[in-house]
């Protein structure tokens, strides 16, 4: 089993973090089939957010894991505080067996909400967040099992450690500048060098609240590797899924376009691109608009919000005041604005000509009966006649090859020259003099 240890230096008078130091093989259990996995899910300093969000997770959606319905993956058996119908010791026991490899199956922990320092709050006799009771050896009285305490018991031997919302994968708001707790993240708690049974380092699955649909997509990604029926899916350096957390909120974006035109909204409501609203979306990994916040609808900046940077590991206090300018978008607009009036201007031409058949550009005229649509001004001719001999520069035009216009399917084309808008006509027009 992994022991706990203490390291050396204490800064600032803090106490120091403890850190999880592994057995040397990593990897202590066999790859699948598994029948039935038990999560146990251990909440710290949490507001049970995460919780709700992976409760509304649709695809796919955590009913298909407790049931046991879904293809090729065990039945999932949830220890959960909010969810569970045990209570009291009924509930405890089972993380008891855990503990003490009593269980026949094997175990993932999820952990929800940032890990306190417990022993900053034990100096007083105290705790910050602690699950069930245990009676001490020395004096014969129960006290609160911290939820660090329990982490420590089971992470060593789980066949995965999964972190879910930002406090959990990098400390968030209960870890901000000032906190009183000493709040950490997961990974800060068990050290760089932690490995489950399986020999996987902590996975993080940030957001505030995380998108649901993240979590259960990666969880049967996972449990589709320790069945032994995939390959570990792919994770950045941070332990952040790669598919999902790769690209950025910008990207993404469905306000990006004006953004790159150098058009900003004023204010909120407004359609435009947020960034002088206060929107951290470039720079932010996350995959909120593309997917949405639940059942695919919403999404920060789809409702009208920007991005307060909450998947990202230097939250809050790196992106604090929140609703402000980020520095570097002062930079960044001044910059598109100048070359997005450009851009914009260039693009409303382009929108116009080919907002317009090759008939109406021929006739100059547009039949619409919803407005009096006027033809193609001599701007825009004049772009039309350069735009084309570039965009078939080397390429064939439509229409027939040079030469054979008078041809029809290889017979002579009906009708006269005046029946034709091209420049096409017909043999009996050429005899006839027209």
């Amino acid at each position: 089993m992994a022991t706990v240890v203490e390291r050396d230096t204490v800064q600032g008078g803090q106490p120091s973090i403890p850190a999880t130091e592994p057995e040397a093989r990593p990897e202590r259990l066999p790859l699948g089939p598994i029948k039935t996995v038990h999560v146990f899910w251990l909440a710290g300093m949490s507001c049970d957010g995460c919780t709700v969000a992976v409760a509304g997770a649709t695809n796919p959606g955590i009913e298909g894991l407790l049931l046991g319905v879904v293809p090729t993956m065990p039945k999932v058996i949830l220890h959960h505080t909010v969810l569970s119908v045990e209570a009291g010791e009924e509930f405890i026991q089972p993380f008891k067996d855990a503990w003490e490899g009593k269980l026949a199956d094997p175990y993932v922990i999820v952990a929800e909400g940032s890990i306190a320092d417990e022993r900053i709050a034990a100096r007083t006799g105290g705790y910050f967040s602690a699950m069930g009771t245990e009676v001490l050896s020395s004096g014969g009285n129960s006290c609160p099992v911290p939820s660090a305490e329990w982490i420590s018991r089971l992470a060593p031997g789980a066949a995965a450690t999964i972190a879910i919302g930002t406090c959990a994968t990098w400390g968030g708001v209960p870890s901000a500048e000032g906190n009183p707790t000493g709040a950490m993240s997961l990974m800060d708690f068990l050290g760089k060098d932690y490995r489950s049974a399986f020999g996987l380092p902590v996975i993080n699955i940030p957001g505030c609240a995380p998108q649901g649909d993240n979590f259960t997509e990666t969880v049967f990604a996972v449990l589709l590797f320790l069945q032994g029926l995939g390959p570990l899916p792919a994770f950045d350096e941070l332990g952040r899924p790669a598919w999902l957390f790769t690209e950025t909120v910008h990207r993404g974006c469905n306000r990006a376009g004006y953004y790159e035109e150098g058009v900003f909204a004023k204010n909120y409501g407004d359609p435009e691109c947020l960034i002088e609203l206060g929107c951290w979306g470039p720079v932010v990994n996350c995959n909120i608009v593309k997917r949405g916040a639940m059942n695919h609808m919403g999404g920060c900046m789809e409702a009208g919000g920007v991005c307060i940077a909450c998947t990202m590991p230097g939250f809050p206090d790196k992106f604090s005041p929140f609703y402000k300018e980020p520095p570097g978008g002062v930079f960044s607009t001044t910059l598109s604005k100048g070359t997005g009036a450009m851009i914009r201007r260039a693009r409303r031409l382009s929108n116009r000509h080919a907002n317009s058949e090759v008939r109406w550009d021929k006739l100059n005229a547009v039949p619409s009966g919803w407005a009096n649509v006027k033809g193609a001004s001599p701007t825009l001719k004049m772009m039309e006649f350069f735009y084309k001999k570039w965009q078939f520069w080397g390429a064939k035009s439509p229409g027939r090859p040079k030469g054979t216009e008078e041809r029809f399917w290889g017979v002579d084309r009906p009708g006269g020259t005046d029946d034709y808008l091209d420049n096409s006509s017909a043999r009996e027009d050429a005899r006839d003099g027209r």
